[in-house]
């Protein structure tokens, strides 16, 4: 199989197992939603940073390490692995002294318990960390889709099964933990690879170079990603987190399934073309267009019918959460721009770069959020929709020098795409508002305004010739 068939391979794979599995584990969070309060999904996203924190200390940027690196071999993997299972036993350790002042900060005493039991996913990840990355350097999508789907089902029943039963925040919690339980058996299971007892410190440094500085700059990413729930959980109340923790999680669900995927296979096939620039643009630059040729107007049509979306999806309880998904929506369509462009950076190893850039977003994250919170939650919002057009300017302007793809280039390239999202979006909202039946129902109303998005769309992006298309017919179609 030459390079471009393998890099598709790994591209279709990719995607259909972030389809399948995150399709599954959306349908199983729509029934869960119903079923609980929000207050109770405010709980645990309370926690989610705590998690989050501890997941990227504990990979140190080391699996990132070892997809990059030529030929790696027993050493390599066993050495990450050691310190893979060290590591989430100390992180866990703290956790548990930890979570009484964790507690204390948001003032909710049942966190104390919540987190000593849903900090144990670190332990059990920490045991297929290798594995994973053995199957993503080998571009094993389909293996990878074998774990995620049984896992993912069976978590599911046991979570709807404890809330139907009243369970509450618990149900989520046993859900989480068994669903990273039954993907290490798997991954044991489905995996040649075993562990042999080495620990070669030099090896080890060797990754540690290139991961701590990866992992200074994720963990910056982490905090900073979470840090609306940390804001929302301390000032508002668990409710309105609730709100807001749900309407990102139903806006990540079109990210998650086409960039995310899509980054997935990419990071190895860039890393494998890296010395390669001329090439490494072309393949940046389908991939972007790609992306964004599906993901915007995914996220501009969601935005548009909100309202009867989340009716019918989660019920009129959580109507308040409708404004929030509509702007972080909105505010999802830059994500691919700026993510691709730190891809860049890291497969041309320029690391200290990554992390420079990271600060220099964070300084100014941190001075809008502080200007931002005095307008209350959709200050927050608005900031974040803004801040991500900053962001993407940063990155492209650095990452876009290094392959000779300049910003200017690159919005030249995209902007066709985002307009034509944009006006289609905004005549879709204008006729669901102004011309159509208020008393239609829900369900309807969301069947006609999404057949005339995506009729206009299509018709659109055929009478301008985008470029998306023509990749599409001939990588995927092969026409």
């Amino acid at each position: 199989m030459d390079f471009k068939s393998k890099a598709v391979s790994a591209l279709l794979w990719s995607l259909w197992q972030h389809f399948s599995s995150k399709i599954l584990a959306f349908i199983i969070s729509i029934i869960l939603a119903r079923l609980l309060q929000p207050s109770q999904f405010g709980l645990l996203a309370m926690l989610s940073v705590a998690i989050s924190i501890s997941n990227t200390l504990l990979d140190s940027g080391l699996t990132g390490s070892l997809i990059r690196t030529t030929n790696p071999d027993q050493r390599d993997y066993s050495t990450v692995f050691f310190f893979n299972i060290a590591g989430s036993l100390i992180l866990y350790g703290l956790l548990f002294i930890a979570a009484p002042w964790v507690a204390a900060f948001y003032h909710q005493q049942p966190l104390i318990n919540i987190l000593r039991v849903y900090g144990l996913i670190l332990i059990s990840n920490a045991f297929f960390g290798v594995q994973s990355t053995l199957l993503i350097k080998d571009l094993k999508f389909k293996k990878q889709t074998n774990i995620q789907l049984p896992s993912t089902i069976i978590g599911g029943i046991l979570g709807i099964v404890l809330a139907y039963m009243g369970m509450g925040v618990w149900s989520l919690v046993w859900m989480a933990l068994c669903n990273s339980i039954l993907s290490t058996v798997l991954h044991w299971a489905l995996s040649p690879w075993r562990p042999v007892w080495i620990f070669d410190t030099t090896r080890f440094k060797t990754h540690f170079v290139f991961g701590y500085r990866m992992t200074a700059s994720n963990l910056l990413d982490t905090v900073f990603q979470n840090f609306y729930l940390i804001i929302i959980g301390k000032y508002f109340s668990i409710s309105q987190l609730g709100f807001y923790s749900r309407a990102d999680s139903l806006s990540q669900f079109p990210i998650t399934n086409i960039s995310m995927a899509i980054n997935k296979a990419a990071y190895p096939v860039f890393a494998e073309i890296a010395n390669n620039k001329i090439q490494l643009k072309t393949a940046y630059k389908t991939l972007m267009q790609q992306v964004l040729f599906w993901n915007a107007p995914a996220l501009v049509l969601l935005a548009v019918i909100a309202r009867p979306l989340i009716t019918v999806l989660l019920t009129d309880k959580w109507l308040p959460s409708v404004p929030y998904f509509q702007l972080l929506c909105i505010s999802g369509v830059m994500y691919p721009l700026h993510s691709y462009n730190l891809n860049i950076l890291k497969v041309l190893n320029k690391s200290a770069a990554f992390l420079r850039l990271e600060f220099i977003k964070k300084i100014l994250f941190l001075a809008g959020i502080f200007g931002a919170i005095q307008f209350g939650i959709f200050g927050l919002l608005y900031f974040q929709l803004a801040f991500n057009f900053v962001a993407y300017y940063i990155n492209s302007s650095y990452s876009g020098k290094l392959i000779s793809y300049p910003l200017k280039e690159q919005i030249s390239d995209v902007l066709p795409t985002l307009s034509l999202a944009a006006v289609i979006g905004a005549g879709c909202y204008w006729l669901q508002a102004y011309y159509l039946n208020p008393h239609m129902p829900d369900i309807l109303k969301m069947a006609f305004i999404s057949a005339c998005y995506i009729s206009a769309y299509a018709a659109g992006g055929a009478l301008l010739r985008l470029s998306a298309i023509k990749d599409f017919n001939q990588l995927i179609l092969k026409r």
